[in-house]
């Protein structure tokens, strides 16, 4: 791949997850002394411009939300009222580009609203509005932006990748670049991926382009450069966009724990739920934080507060484990049933990777991991499909894989557990050291449970081989 480069520091370097494209804030066109009534609009906007009421929900949910106090400093309530906002320039501006640039604007915050709510009819609502831009103004290009990232959204990523190629052909605009980096970064292609971000940094170094910046980074083995570019977005970010903040924020935590530094992390969360109070991911990563300094009780209250926003299979994973390490078993079982019931649908690749750790459904594990590699090839992916195989007993294939998901050397205390454990099974017990000993260095990004098995495990290799041992240790 291309050297990557950036023209605004000196270091440049999108996330495992993709950040949906925000758009600036389209301000309200002027209005007459005597308000004009509605403009008829086709009946793909129907839905698109129905009144949310999110900030009534909002206010009888949580009133604090939406104090002054809150407003200044960039609360929730931004983007009910930016949504109210582009909805009446949609109903009223008389040109049909105005108004599809206002919807076009408008399904970008339903996007930021699902992410922040996860209420994930925002999509739908978001889809929508991308239907209706087309309609207003057939060949919209900034629809099919829109379009695109739903794609993503819905795991269609040849579909986005397409789509995607299609936008940088007629326009080639650095959100159109972006695009294309993320649906190419699932399927495993990272040095296109890589490619294509570079382009969008270097016709836009903002927000956005810091943020996948930083994920490549993190996904390359740069630890401090990941960390330093996060730092770039969180600086570049809006304050009109607060879940564009707080996402930030919590991803920076889970690097701080990541390279050492805790009280760092924790201090991030802090900010996350600054700018976005009871943000799932901040709390997810302070519920992560908290059971690495063995603090299962206060883990367990985080983790609860986040589950209750998202109950995503990595989350009530986490939660079961908090229960256990704070010696509450039967409401781990609790949550062991939930993500049986919800996981298969929820987050095939993550339920997967549950499975294949507890030994349980392990066909059912392989199955889905396969499943999933029909959409997508990336690190991750790779890593669920070799642990599954392992785990139903079929070693070889099982190293194979995991061969691959090492092969881009990206540093997680997951990938090294197993790729440990599964060289460990092959009888190569050289390697089953070297990424062991990886996976003890960076324990604390694992789960009690899952730092429990590496201990296990490294224990049997001294046990097995002492004399090697007293020699690499």
């Amino acid at each position: 791949m291309t050297r990557f480069r950036i023209r605004v520091a000196a270091v440049i370097v999108v996330t495992g997850f993709a950040v949906a494209c925000r758009a600036r804030s389209a301000q309200p066109p002027p209005v007459a002394a005597a308000t004009p009534p509605p403009v008829a609009v086709p009946d793909a906007c129907t839905l698109a411009l129905a009144p949310d009421g999110g900030a009534e929900k909002s206010a009888e949910k949580n009133p604090e939300k939406n104090t002054e106090k809150n407003v200044a400093r960039g609360g929730p309530s931004k983007t009910d009222e930016a949504i109210a906002r582009l909805q009446q320039t949609a109903l009223q501006h008389p040109q049909p580009a105005h108004r599809a640039a206002a919807v076009n604007e408008l399904g970008q915050y339903f996007i930021s609203k699902a992410r922040a709510t996860r209420d994930y009819g925002y999509y739908q609502r978001a889809e929508a509005s991308a239907r209706c831009a087309e309609a207003l103004e057939p060949g919209n290009q900034q629809a099919l932006l829109l379009r695109g990232h739903l794609l993503h959204q819905e795991h269609r990523f040849k579909e986005a990748e397409q789509l995607a190629r299609q936008l940088v052909s007629r326009r080639g605009l650095f959100l159109d670049y972006g695009l294309l980096g993320d649906a190419l970064m699932e399927q495993g292609k990272v040095d296109e991926a890589g490619e294509a971000y570079q382009h969008m940094m270097d016709l836009k170094p903002f927000y956005q382009s810091y943020t996948r910046a930083a994920h490549l980074r993190w996904l390359k083995g740069d630890l401090p450069g990941a960390i330093g570019l996060m730092r770039l977005a969180i600086k570049a970010a809006s304050p009109r966009d607060p879940e564009s903040i707080a996402w930030a924020y919590s991803r920076l935590a889970i690097y701080q724990l990541q390279a050492g530094r805790p009280y760092d992390a924790l201090e991030s969360c802090q900010s996350a739920l600054t700018f976005q109070p009871a943000y799932p991911p901040a709390l997810l990563a302070r519920g992560r934080v908290l059971l690495a300094q063995k603090r299962a009780a206060e883990a367990v209250s985080a983790l609860q507060e986040a589950v209750k926003g998202d109950a995503a299979p990595d989350y009530q994973w986490t939660l079961a484990d908090a229960f256990r390490a704070a010696g509450r078993a039967d409401e781990a079982r609790a949550i062991d049933a939930s993500i049986q019931q919800t996981g298969t649908v929820t987050d095939p690749r993550t339920f997967a990777l549950y499975l294949a750790t507890r030994g349980e459904q392990v066909d059912l594990a392989v199955t889905l991991a396969r499943r999933e590699m029909d959409t997508r090839s990336d690190v991750f992916t790779l890593d669920a499909l070799g642990w599954s195989l392992a785990a139903s007993g079929q070693a070889a294939e099982a190293d194979a894989v995991m061969k691959r998901a090492l092969a881009r050397g990206t540093v997680d205390a997951r990938l090294f557990y197993h790729a440990g454990v599964i060289a460990a099974t092959r009888g190569d017990e050289t390697r089953a050291r070297q990424w062991l000993r990886k996976a003890r260095a960076l324990q604390q990004m694992l789960l009690p449970s899952e730092q429990a098995h590496v201990a296990r495990a490294w224990a049997h290799m001294r046990i097995s081989n002492p004399r090697q041992e007293s020699t690499t240790s």
